[in-house]
């Protein structure tokens, strides 16, 4: 089973597509979301989101901060 993931900005779609799991970084520390996650929101804090697509296969994007909501295996985040 896989995610989903869009991460937008004010400027449009950063990213968009499928993966295995992801890493934020959190106000309260990093964490990671793999399929069948709690439903969840959470601010993020400046640095990068690790989208892993493949078991040698990362896309970082580097935030200001923003905020994630993960839901029945679709993750959404606002980031500026």
């Amino acid at each position: 089973m896989s995610l989903k993931i869009q991460i937008v900005s004010p400027k449009g779609t950063l990213y968009e597509g499928d993966l295995l799991y992801a890493v934020f970084p959190g106000v309260a520390g990093e964490f990671a979301v793999y399929p069948d996650h709690a439903p969840i929101i959470s601010s993020l804090k400046k640095g990068a989101i690790r989208c892993v697509v493949g078991e040698k296969n990362e896309e970082a994007i580097e935030v200001e901060g923003g905020f994630v909501e993960v839901n029945e295996n679709k993750i959404t985040v606002c980031v500026e």
